[in-house]
């Protein structure tokens, strides 16, 4: 049986987590000039003053007025005493203090993410009514999840110039930049809310469908209970394993939205950090993620509490309740996977034979029987470039894939040692780890996939440390050791098959995310570089003509989609065939 803890006693180890991590990242980030082979002085000049002369002199006068000459264990010692007093520097390009401007950014971003929840929570419900009405008239809750998929696809950049093209250029409704009133969040809540809202609904809805197929349900039913009850007790019961998924929505609706902040120009941290890195301003980039590791830590720790005030009294009774074993996998339920694989691989089947890098074509030809997809802006094949870009974002973000879930099942095995690195992991969006490792790798397919893989186990971690808690909560892993079972067979036997499926799932439902991620750094400029067909680079030399040629980013956008359906129908149908094989 469980141990009991002294009352009033905190365990010590999720603390010292947290401290060491956060510890070691601003230690990385504090001397990542160093690492980078490049000389901060000189980088400081041009960020400075791109006409300067670089001279011996000009250096030395950098290094000597920011105490560069001790090297960079001493400007870390001597920056980290001063924060301690509240003290967090002045920025190296402009000689302001770094803090006030960091916090005024920090409000800009947490004022953009509550709208932006807002809209993704519209969408997460939205979602999860067919689930939730299929389970109380006693069907089969799960549904095959093509909405959510689609709406997860679509890039958040590319939301942000069509609802800039639409809501401001066109129809006129709502300023184009800037930060001055409601009215300017409105499209950028859009375009981050609703990839955030398929996200969060498909979350939701896994974990809703599991909790209406348990025993409680039926027999509330049997007795008499109203439906209002029913619906508000299953979602309460679904809520403990999202809750650590929807503090990882938040902080990437505060972190991720760099490209967001850019197009509408809104002055967020996640903007002003990048610029901090592209200048190498070090003093900023630790302000900023010093702040979002903060942000992150506030959100996990208060996802924790509100996790064990929904569900501590069926863990402390060990009577956390059991999904119900779900029917087979019907014929139908293939329809949409199969035909989302078949559209995804006949455009690469039809564009490969092309030529991805040849200027055959005028300059934005519209589409023939030569070129389907049109010609770009430089006459090159749009459906080659998309077809032959596919086997690299589909295959590069596959690999990530496979390796975040094999990270985060381990990760999350660790208990509370780990949660300092999940949740300072989750802090990071890709883009800020795809500045740090083009700093010190240069940019290229290699250093967008280090990256992504980066950061991208920790949501992974996070679930899998969620579900190895309630699974140990239940009944008969409780009595286990009672009964003579050792550790190990209890982890092979009751724990583990509990886990692996629904992670297996998450982690197939991100596999859209990771190739997003990947074109997201190409499309910044820090994935692979031109002429490589990427699908990011696609997107961004379309981006410019999105009016005038609409096919030149709804190419790839078409077959993120396409990817994401496929993807997110198989994983819902993989718990049928784990508890069949279970079964035999």
């Amino acid at each position: 049986m469980r141990k009991s803890r002294r009352p009033g006693i905190v365990p010590p180890i999720p603390t010292v987590s947290r401290c060491v991590t956060i510890a070691f990242v601003v230690f990385l980030l504090g001397i990542l000039p160093w690492l980078s082979s490049r000389d901060p002085a000189l980088a400081i000049l041009r960020a400075r003053s791109a006409e300067q002369e670089a001279t011996p002199e000009a250096l030395g006068a950098i290094r000597q007025e920011l105490g560069l000459d001790a090297g960079p264990f001493a400007v870390f010692v001597g920056w980290f005493g001063r924060v301690l007093t509240g003290d967090w520097g002045v920025s190296w390009v402009s000689g302001r203090p770094v803090l006030p401007g960091m916090v005024h950014a920090m409000l800009v971003s947490l004022s953009l993410m509550a709208a932006a929840f807002g809209v993704a929570l519209v969408v997460a419900v939205a979602l999860n009514v067919a689930t939730l009405r299929r389970g109380l008239n006693g069907q089969a809750a799960r549904t095959s999840g093509a909405m959510a998929a689609t709406l997860t696809s679509l890039p958040e950049f590319l939301l942000s110039a069509l609802l800039l093209v639409v809501g401001a250029v066109w129809l006129r409704w709502f300023p184009p930049y800037g930060w001055s009133g409601a009215s300017s969040a409105v499209l950028p809540a859009l375009a981050l809310g609703v990839p955030a809202g398929g996200l969060l609904g498909r979350l939701v809805s896994d974990s809703l469908a599991s909790a209406l197929s348990e025993q409680w349900v039926a027999t509330w039913i049997v007795s008499g209970y109203s439906r209002r009850t029913i619906a508000l007790n299953a979602l309460r019961r679904s809520l403990p394993s999202v809750l650590p998924q929807l503090a990882l929505v938040l902080v990437g609706l505060v972190g991720g939205a760099i490209a967001v902040e850019r197009v509408f120009a809104i002055p967020g941290i996640g903007r002003a950090t990048l610029g901090g890195v592209a200048a190498q301003d070090v003093p900023t980039i630790q302000a900023g993620v010093m702040l979002l590791m903060v942000l992150s830590t506030v959100l996990g720790a208060a996802a924790g509490v509100l996790r064990h005030v929904l569900l501590g009294p069926a863990m402390r009774a060990a009577a956390v309740p059991v999904a119900a074993p779900t029917s087979a996998t019907t014929r139908r339920a293939w329809l949409v996977p199969a035909a989302s694989l078949l559209a995804l691989a006949g455009l690469i089947v039809a564009g490969l034979p092309r030529d991805a890098y040849s200027s055959a074509h005028a300059r934005l030809a519209p589409p023939s029987g030569a070129i389907p997809f049109r010609a770009d802006a430089s006459g090159r094949d749009l459906l080659a470039r998309v077809a032959h870009g596919a086997l690299t974002t589909i295959g590069t973000a596959t690999l990530v894939t496979a390796v975040c879930l094999a990270a985060g099942l381990v990760i999350g095995l660790c208990g509370p040692a780990a949660r300092g690195p999940i949740e300072v992991a989750k802090a990071v969006p890709p883009v800020i780890a795809g500045l740090v490792v083009v700093a010190l790798m240069g940019a290229s397919g290699a250093g967008a996939a280090i990256a992504v893989g980066a950061v991208g186990w920790a949501p992974l971690a996070a679930h899998t440390a969620a579900l190895i808690s309630e699974a140990r909560a239940q009944a008969h892993v409780e009595i286990a050791p009672v009964l003579g079972t050792g550790r190990v067979r209890t982890m092979l036997k009751h724990i583990l098959p509990a886990v692996v499926g629904p992670i297996v799932r998450h982690a197939a439902l991100r596999l859209p995310g990771t190739a997003l991620a990947l074109a997201a750094l190409g499309f910044l400029g820090m994935g692979p570089q031109p002429p490589h067909p990427d699908w990011g680079l696609v997107l961004a030399e379309g981006m410019a003509y999105v009016e005038r040629a609409p096919a030149a980013v709804l190419g790839p956008v078409g077959a993120l989609v396409l990817l994401s359906v496929s993807a997110v129908s198989l994983s819902g149908m993989s718990a049928g065939l784990r508890r069949r094989t279970e079964a035999v």
